[in-house]
């Protein structure tokens, strides 16, 4: 047996990601220990991680985004390393450079780095040196509104406003005209301020239902950088991505290889280590222009993995344990075709309303080219203070058209029961003819939605009849 890259790695996130990161280093031979608040204490990552330590009551301020409860946890613990996840501190410099003060290998990029592509601002000065496409916007945050009005009307409305150190759709509002501006730009900066601490706003150009593409890139210590493949993750409500697929539909070879390269170039310029995505908005006439780098995992990181058949979070692990990258770029054409449904604690049928329970029964889909990465199980109680995640759906078929079939199967033989739940959302999504010709772009959820709102009713999912005995 090898020997194990790490003597311990300490998972400081909760839900699919702990237990993803977990069956990874079960896969590398490397114990792992779970920090986990109170309420998630009999959480299926708990229950299955070779060690777990409490970090905290539930409320996240005091658990998962307590740097000193995580670090102690890890120290401890006798953790030599710390994966962070996605979401949480994942992105969060102060905790990289932490972890580097006491001995502990941050499984991410270098702090600096995260500082950096951290600050929209920042990353988007970088990229354009490096030649990366860029929609036209302000150099950085702009100091008031009527530098912001000044910087509008020079771009051309409509025009976005984004929080310099945003994410997630968070502090970012869409500006047609002056009055718009006015009213706009302080709702952006309360929000970026509550959000990130940060109220500092940039301006750039507004593209109307763009698609949104991404590349997943991974870099190494030794300067290699490869592009592993695209995402299309255009679906979206209220920016927050419902639906990804690998690869990218309707894409030309020649916008394909493009997109790809220019990925590689960014992620260099950066001298970029770990797994990351750059974010590309994409218009009608294939040009590209840079968003954002993602410098975590991504939730969506499982089509990637099933049309190039790497192990991403494998990857990261031996990345930050020094590792060469010696992938073969020539084998990384995409395989097949891969669609992920994000399945959220939210009723579709009442403006996605969040909410919460207990789970009296979970079945999972399974078949052929159906994955599932859930930390659900039946009598498992979703809790109210973190995200709305409950499993993430993922298939893989050799075509899109059997990609696209098997999600549908898979979506009906999900049961999940004691809350409302997305899936039929889902079903609509895969039933719309629109979707399954690949015509895509930012505003295709509102715009179905619209044309037909879901309800309770509109997809059953195939319950299994309780066994019998003689």
């Amino acid at each position: 047996m090898p020997e194990p890259l790490f003597r311990k790695i300490m998972i400081a996130n909760r839900g699919e990601i702990a237990l993803r990161i977990l069956r990874a280093c079960r896969d590398l031979g490397i114990p792992a220990v779970v920090g986990y608040s109170a309420v998630d204490r009999d959480s299926l990552a708990v229950r299955l991680a070779d060690e777990a330590v409490c970090i905290g009551p539930d409320a996240v301020a005091k658990s998962y985004n307590n740097i000193p409860a995580v670090i102690s946890a890890a120290l401890i613990t006798g953790c030599d390393a710390l994966h962070p996840g996605y979401g949480f501190l994942a992105e969060n410099a102060f905790l990289a450079e932490i972890c580097q003060q006491v001995g502990i290998t941050f499984i991410g990029p270098r702090p600096e780095v995260i500082e950096k592509m951290g600050n929209k601002a920042i990353a988007r000065d970088m990229m354009r040196a490096a030649g990366v496409p860029m929609l036209p916007g302000t150099d950085g945050p702009v100091e008031n509104l009527g530098a912001a009005r000044q910087a509008a009307r020079k771009i051309g409305y409509p025009v976005i406003i984004k929080a310099v150190a945003g994410g997630g759709g968070r502090g970012m509002r869409v500006a047609n005209d002056d009055a718009e501006l006015t009213r706009l730009l302080p709702l952006a900066q309360s929000e970026a301020d509550n959000a990130f601490g940060d109220n500092s706003c940039y301006i750039e150009r507004y593209l109307s239902h763009p698609r949104h593409v991404e590349v997943q890139v991974l870099g190494d210590s030794h300067g290699n950088v490869i592009a592993v493949g695209e995402r299309d993750c255009s679906l979206q409500r209220r920016h927050q991505k419902v639906v990804e697929e690998a690869p990218a539909p309707n894409l030309s070879r020649r916008v394909r290889e493009n997109l790809l390269r220019t990925a590689v170039r960014g992620a260099k310029s950066a001298s970029y280590t770990s797994a990351g995505t750059l974010e590309f908005l994409l218009d009608s006439d294939g040009r590209f222009y840079f968003m954002e780098m993602n410098t975590r995992i991504q939730v969506e990181h499982p089509i990637t993995e099933e049309t190039s058949g790497l192990d991403l979070v494998a990857w990261q692990i031996r990345i930050a344990a020094g590792h060469k990258i010696d992938i073969d770029t020539r084998q990384l054409e995409p395989s097949g075709h891969s669609i992920e449904c994000r399945i959220t604690a939210e009723d579709a049928s009442k403006d996605f309303r969040p909410n919460t329970g207990t789970i009296d029964l979970f079945v999972a889909p399974g078949g052929p080219g159906v994955r599932v990465d859930s930390h659900l199980f039946s009598g498992y109680t979703v809790p109210p203070n973190y995200d709305s995640l409950l499993a993430k759906i993922i298939v893989h078929g050799s075509t899109r058209d059997e990609a696209i079939a098997r999600m549908e199967r898979a979506l009906r033989e999900t049961v999940i029961t004691g809350i409302s739940h997305s899936t039929p959302f889902h079903q609509a999504v895969m039933a719309d003819q629109r979707f399954r010709d690949g015509e895509v772009h930012t505003g295709f959820v509102p715009e179905l939605l619209a044309r037909s709102p879901i309800g309770n009713d509109d997809f059953v999912s195939e319950t299994p009849i309780p066994a019998t005995t003689a």
